[in-house]
């Protein structure tokens, strides 16, 4: 068995009174994508900051590749990681090449060493014609696909991207994951936070999930369905729709019955009879689909929306 790239260890950070992240232990393998979700406030990217040594723990153990540890060892475990955080780091000033060259300088490597990786990375962003332009010249997947490409520059053995194609159009994140499982098929590590179920489980091996700063389940995308959930969901909407959430023919029929906004959602294991039972409502209209990573996030952490942390 191969050792684990990162391994966390019992890791807590206070704010004052407020634990944002209370006794947190996961580990990510090579070649191995692991997705961090949770509701807003969840302790997402505090414990990201900590695996970069940019916050520095109250408690627990950040172990990294050859035994190195996080904030002892910051310097020299930072070499080798690539990083995409949530707000744009690009240096408008720049072209995209010398945003390129510029970053692997401060990896110390060799300006000949760096210009011989800048065209492949470009072509990697799919942002070869983009070499000579600015960044404010260029669409909002496009920096993301040049900030992901810089993050590259060091050949890292581990990515860290904290909600990558967040603010971006569907055809952007697409392209976007597509460039990310290139990256996985290579080997490398990647650990991710992304508020995008249909994203985590296109991408994740395997998910945390965080609420309140602690870990409240982990494990494979469809593993956690089978185990949380019942296998099928019928949403129900449309005018009278409510009603039905209480309707003592209709509740027996589903395992939970769930209502947010003006949709009625009926998880059940056997959705033919309940769909056998919506027919004397034909002015509803309903959906009948598999149990999936949102039903599990909503299921875990609840509906309620939370303001941002």
């Amino acid at each position: 068995m191969n050792k684990p790239l990162l391994s966390v260890s019992h890791l807590v950070k206070r704010y004052g009174d407020a634990t944002v992240v209370n006794d947190l232990s996961f580990h990510i393998d090579p070649g191995e994508c692991l997705g961090v979700i949770g509701p807003n406030g969840a302790g997402k990217t505090t414990t990201l900051r900590m695996c970069l040594g940019l916050t520095s723990p109250d408690g627990g153990q950040i172990d990294y590749f050859d035994g190195l540890h996080m904030p002892q060892d910051a310097l020299a475990i930072k070499t080798r990681l690539g990083v995409v955080s949530q707000m744009d780091t690009l240096d408008p000033d720049f072209s995209c090449a010398e945003n390129l060259l510029v970053y692997g300088r401060y990896f110390g490597l060799k300006d000949a060493q760096i210009r011989e990786r800048i065209a492949p990375l470009l072509e990697f962003g799919a942002l070869t014609s983009k070499a000579n332009a600015k960044p404010g010249e260029l669409s909002g997947g496009m920096k993301r696909r040049l900030s992901l490409s810089r993050a590259l520059i060091n050949h890292p053995s581990m990515l860290m991207l904290d909600e990558p194609t967040t603010g971006l159009d569907p055809q952007a994140r697409h392209l976007m994951w597509e460039r990310l499982q290139n990256l996985l098929q290579q080997g490398k590590s990647i650990l991710l936070t992304t508020h995008f179920m249909d994203e985590a489980e296109r991408l994740c091996d395997r998910l945390l999930v965080l609420d309140h700063g602690r870990k409240i389940a982990e494990g494979k995308p469809r593993d956690l369905i089978a185990e949380h959930l019942e296998p099928d969901v019928v949403e129900v909407y449309g005018a009278g729709a409510l009603a039905l959430a209480q309707d003592v023919a209709l509740r027996p029929l589903a395992a939970r019955v769930e209502v947010s906004g003006e949709t009625v959602f009926f998880y059940t294991a056997q959705a033919q009879p309940l769909l056998l039972a919506l027919q004397p409502w034909p002015q509803l209209r309903t959906l009948h689909r598999p149990a999936n990573l949102e039903d599990l996030f909503l299921k875990l952490t609840g509906r309620q929306i939370r303001e941002d942390a």
